[in-house]
Parts: C-alpha cells; structure tokens; sequence
C-alpha cells in the first residue's frame, strides 16, 4: 500500500507479533538443516563458497569502515547532503524522533534539488511514519511507499541506505531515539560492492510498485580500496533461505576462532549443534547477546535456556550490560567479517528480506576484533 495511510496493524499487534515469531512460538518446527561441508579459507575458494550458498561472489576494490551507534546518523546525513543524482533507503525501523528530524529534511532537500529519492519503510515497524514523515518526503519530491501493510509475519527488515549508486550503509540500524542509546553495528561500504545493495533495494522496489529502479542509480563505482566483499540478501524462500544458508557457512568456516554478537538469539537445533561442535573442536567460539537492557525479556528468556548447553561446550557467553545490544556481527578467524540485519532466530533467518555485507579482509577484521573487545569490558560473563 502507498500513500500516506497509515499501517492496519495495532501497536501492540506488532509487539506481539514480533515476541511470538523471535522465539519461534505458534510456527512450524524450528528448522534441523545443519551445513556439514568443509568451507575453504583462502579469498577464491570461499567466494565460491559463498556463491553457492548465497549467489554472490566477493568483489575486490571495496573500502568498509563502521559506522555504529549514533555515529552512523553524522556519517550519513553528511554523505546525503553531497547526492547529485539519488537516494535510495529501505528500512524496517522509521519512527518520528531526532534521528528523523535529521534525516527526513536532508533527504527532502536534495529531492527539491532534482536528486530522485526512493524509500521503502516496513508498515509494521514504522509506527508514525505515513502520519508524521512520510507526507513531507513526497511534497519535497521523494517516492515513498509503506511495505506489505498487512497481517503477515514475512516483513522486510532490511536496512539498505544508498547515496548516488556509489556509497552505501547496511547494518542493524533503525531511525528511531533507541538508536541514539542502543550498541549496534553498522558500516559504510564505497566500490564495486555498492552495486549489490543497490540490486537488493531494487528487488524490494520492483516488489512494491512495480516499476524497475532507473538505471542511473547503478553507478559504474571505481576502486575504493583493497577490501572484498559481498552484499547477501535474503527472503522467504523455499526449504532453506539465503539468511540460514549464509549462517551456517559462515559458522562452519571458523578454525581458530568465532565470535558472533546478535541481538535476539533463538537457534534452530541445526545451528545450536554446530555452534557447539565447534567450541568441542577447539574454536575460540564467543557469543555477545542481550542483557538487562533488552528490548524484548520473553526473548532474552528463551536465550538463557540455551546458556547450560552452550557453557557445556566450550562457548563463552557475554551480556551486554549498558543497554540494548542490537549488533549482529560475526568476526571468523583473522579475515572474515560480517556486518548486517540477520538475527540468530526463526524470524529472521526463515520469514524476513534481511541483508548482510560479508567482508574478507584481515585489517577490517582486526578492527571489527577491537570494538568486540571493547563491548566484551561492558559485559557480564555467563558462569555456569
């Protein structure tokens, strides 16, 4: 639906929709699907990896630094304020609040200037939006359109934020005050790999209006830098998603180490046995999740059923003290990273369009390796 009414599901429709599906509550039986594969660890041979599970290749020349917290609003309203041709956003969280009064007129301001803005915000999780946000995008010129508002538990939770074909934004973020508390992830992608998120906006664009993304927005992006990397999206799909696919890859090409920080951690059986099979086999395997700060408790109450199994194998669990923890990263031995939208439950991996931007490259890796460490000092270690 488009225009500017408003989303037919209740707010606390959408509170206990959402609690039900994170644990996994009145679906089907959790998934048993486990990669049993050897993955290799050299650049060509995992991008072929991860184009059998995911249908992308890495691409070289790419340049990715975080952008986390309230950081990410500064680094991208300044990167919009320079578009000369497009901005194009989809996003499951758009709510009234600071983050928006920073947004929505830097955004409507390059759209009065000629630049062709496209934005898709979920009806579900963006409570406020058509009333209050979306009527001034459109008077400035901006293309805005509320995804599948309807009663459905198959939502777009992507988070895709693209400046003239040529930078790019993906993570955990929404645009709402929580993220001007909340620790989460995100990143600033420019070269060759923008392409594949602009492919993914315009996948979910085709889905809602019918129309293709004009071509101009797939700039020709020169080399930024050294690193390689690869946009997966993923959707309701047959027996096994891109999202659980990826996963289970990336989980089954850990040696050394594997340490994943996710906000809402609910795993298939399938997932849970090799997580665990590799903490046995000697994998530093490390798990930063929610503490006291969380936004959901019935979910932070279904993960805790997991802690004895988990302890038992070797894992060390961290909860993350200050406030929500809303990340989902996974850093993999010395030289893969990923960043991105992708939880570590039903919903996510089997029901919602997500997105992931995988990185293969030893020096962002490293820094990702030093925001961990930082974030482990505001935990509190789980004993058994």
């Amino acid at each position: 639906m488009c225009g500017a009414q408003g989303p037919v599901i209740s707010r606390a429709m959408r509170g206990w929709i959402l609690a039900l599906a994170l644990c996994g509550c009145g679906l089907q039986k959790l998934s048993s699907y486990r990669f049993e594969g050897k993955v290799p660890d050299d650049s060509s041979g995992f991008s072929n990896a991860l184009y059998q599970a995911a249908g992308v290749k890495l691409a070289g020349g790419n340049r990715v630094e975080e952008a986390n917290n309230g950081e990410f609003f500064d680094l991208l309203v300044k990167d919009i304020e320079t578009a000369k041709r497009s901005i194009d956003i989809v996003v499951f969280i758009w709510k009234p609040g600071a983050p928006s009064d920073r947004l929505a007129p830097a955004v409507a301001a390059r759209a009065k200037e000629g630049v062709e803005c496209r934005i898709l915000v979920d009806a579900m999780g963006s409570p406020g939006f058509p009333e209050e946000i979306q009527p001034g995008l459109e008077q400035a010129g901006c293309k805005v359109h509320l995804a599948r508002d309807e009663l459905t538990l198959s939502r777009n939770h992507r988070k895709i934020f693209i400046i003239d074909g040529r930078v790019g934004y993906t993570g955990g973020v929404g645009i709402g005050n929580e993220w001007l508390e909340w620790r989460d992830s995100n990143v600033r992608i420019t070269g060759p790999a923008v392409e594949q998120l602009e492919r993914a906006f315009a996948e979910n664009w085709i889905d809602e209006t019918g129309t293709l993304v004009p071509a101009s927005h797939f700039a020709e992006v020169e080399r930024q830098g050294d690193m390689q990397a690869a946009f997966v999206s993923s959707a309701k799909a047959g027996k096994i998603t891109q999202a659980e696919r990826l996963t289970h890859l990336a989980i089954a090409a850990a040696q050394k180490r594997l340490w994943v920080g996710n906000a809402y951690f609910v795993p298939s059986p399938g997932l849970l046995e090799l997580i665990e099979e590799k903490a046995r086999s000697g994998v530093d395997v490390r798990f930063i999740v929610p503490g006291k700060g969380t936004d959901h408790p019935e979910v932070r109450f279904m993960q805790q059923r997991y802690y004895q199994a988990l302890l038992g194998a070797g894992v060390q669990v961290y909860e993350y003290q200050p406030a929500m923890y809303h990340s989902k990263v996974m850093i993999i031995d010395d030289h893969i990273a990923m960043v991105g939208s992708i939880n570590l439950d039903k919903l996510s991996q089997d029901l919602l369009d997500e997105g992931t931007l995988v990185v293969f490259d030893g020096a962002f890796t490293k820094q990702l390796e030093k925001t961990w460490l930082a974030d482990e000092t505001n935990c509190v270690a789980v004993q058994p």
